[in-house]
């Protein structure tokens, strides 16, 4: 078996993904460090989903290999990819609007006393205690978690998933947009998470069309255009003019103001 080194928690070689004739991903060749934040950027359609999809085992690739935590992995469903420690927050968030806080961050994983199938009896006080604890270890402050959800802002909505995420990920935490419906104080509250999670070291990729917040958020920029991966940059080194190029495939003129929100 091909060994991975220890330093590198996910690679991809040649991913692609085919439907029919399209090529949604084509030959994309990605690594990830452990405890590296990195965001993935291009245009609508440029196949920045259709990866997460891949590794996350919402979809089978067509071809290519994924590796991570150094093994040879073959996700069929993402609860697979769930249990092998990665953990993705979409821009639905998956959230049931009639739960408060602990229902939801252990939904799915819920805490019993006993486990008899539809005859189990719930641990409401450990999930409590342990929603309590995780919402802290991410610096999220809910006045009151007992009320639904539907009773909550967007950017409350947003932090509890991303805390669900953090919460019970191990390894891996992938975010599609994570502020792209958030005011600028709930979108300040959701970037301060993910620099906690950097703090944590915890590994992070971030699908973003805010260059701002990628230019303060990760270390590295992987661009993506028309299904391929054509280029990766250091957000330390790069400017937002260098990305725009690589994300539409044209120069930009010196002294051109780039932007791409």
């Amino acid at each position: 078996m091909k060994e991975i080194d220890k330093k590198i928690i996910l690679k991809t070689e040649g991913l692609s993904k085919h439907y029919g004739g399209v090529k949604a991903l084509d030959n994309a060749d990605f690594t990830l460090q452990n405890g590296e934040h990195i965001a993935i950027v291009g245009d609508n359609g440029a196949g920045k989903s259709t990866f997460i999809r891949q590794i996350t085992g919402v979809e089978i690739p067509t071809s290519g290999k994924i590796y991570f935590d150094g093994n040879l992995v073959n996700f069929k469903t993402p609860s697979d990819a769930k249990n092998a420690g990665i953990e993705a927050v979409y821009q639905n968030l998956a959230l049931a609007d009639d739960l408060d806080v602990p229902s939801n961050i252990f939904l799915g994983q819920e805490e019993t006393y006993f486990n008899l199938g539809p005859f189990s009896f719930l641990n409401a006080k450990k999930m409590y205690d342990k929603s309590i604890e995780v919402l802290s270890k991410t610096g999220i402050k809910i006045p009151d978690i007992n009320i639904a959800m539907s009773n909550m802002s967007g950017g409350q909505r947003q932090c509890v998933a991303i805390s669900r995420s953090a919460g019970f990920a191990s390894k891996l935490i992938i975010m599609d947009e994570p502020t792209a419906a958030l005011g600028v104080q709930e979108t300040e509250q959701v970037e301060n998470i993910i620099k906690n999670l950097k703090d944590r070291g915890i590994p992070l990729i971030m699908i973003s069309h805010n260059l701002r917040q990628v230019f303060d958020l990760v270390d590295k920029i992987w661009v993506f255009r028309q299904g391929k991966i054509v280029g990766s940059v250091d957000a330390s080194t790069t400017n937002s003019n260098e990305v725009v190029s690589l994300i539409t495939g044209i120069q930009q003129k010196v002294g051109e103001e780039a932007s791409f929100i």
